[in-house]
């Protein structure tokens, strides 16, 4: 198994500068980091070179970021983080809508994307057999082990994000977790009043568990308190 801060990065970044910057800070932290400059060929390099985590900026020449994320997502669960220049939410939810599980904002502090980088790393890292286990609620099953999901037999492509995201809720299912808890545990950070973040990835969660989005009841939500997890709405 690698040492925890050691794997292959994938850098999708145009400003060469700032690409120099962060793939040497990361080089000097353990990883291997490959650079690409351009969108439109940045799903080649992916698929050749297979990284662990990708660094993908949303501004890019030949083929906009958004669109890589989606292109990756739709072949791998490997663990986005996506740079932006833009502190405006909804250029966040666009990133996290299009399959990314992390975002920083530029300009890039590099402790700041290691840390990140780490966060997503460690929750790849399998866990001791005595923290490893399953849920089962009705026709929904969680196996931690093997990171599969099933819904009356069927499997549910989830992300590593949403996986995360799901099992925190599960694990605690009968019980409200505010936006506050949820960033805390999935994130390390606080909640600020303004991160939708936990709204998109419990908005893509009800789609995929085929939950009301308009009536939830499997993935309920608590208003002026957070999220609540129905251990009985698995029931037929």
């Amino acid at each position: 198994m690698e040492n925890l801060g050691l794997g292959k990065v994938l850098l999708v970044e145009d400003d060469e500068k700032l690409a120099g910057l962060i793939a040497n800070f990361l080089s000097q932290h353990g990883f291997e980091v490959l650079t690409v400059h351009r969108g439109d060929v940045a799903l080649s390099a992916f698929l050749e070179f297979k990284p662990k985590l990708v660094v993908l900026d949303l501004m890019l020449p030949g083929q906009s970021g958004l669109h890589v994320c989606r292109e990756i997502r739709a072949v791998s669960d490997t663990p986005i983080v996506i740079l932006t220049a833009k502190e405006d939410d909804l250029d966040h939810i666009l990133g996290l809508e299009s399959g990314a599980d992390d975002y920083v904002i530029k300009p890039i502090k590099p402790p700041v994307l290691l840390a990140r980088l780490r966060a997503l790393q460690r929750r790849q890292v399998p866990e001791p057999a005595a923290q490893r286990g399953a849920l089962e609620f009705g026709v929904l099953n969680i196996d931690r082990s093997s990171r599969e999901v099933r819904l009356s037999g069927e499997p549910i492509d989830l992300t590593t994000m949403e996986f995360e995201l799901l099992w925190l809720l599960a694990s605690a299912a009968g019980k409200t977790l505010s936006r506050d808890d949820i960033l805390n545990r999935m994130r390390g950070i606080e909640f600020d009043g303004l991160n939708r973040s936990v709204d998109v990835y419990i908005s893509k969660l009800r789609h995929k568990l085929k939950d009301n989005p308009r009536e939830p009841a499997c993935i309920k939500t608590v208003w002026g308190k957070g999220y609540l997890f129905n251990p009985f709405a698995w029931e037929i």
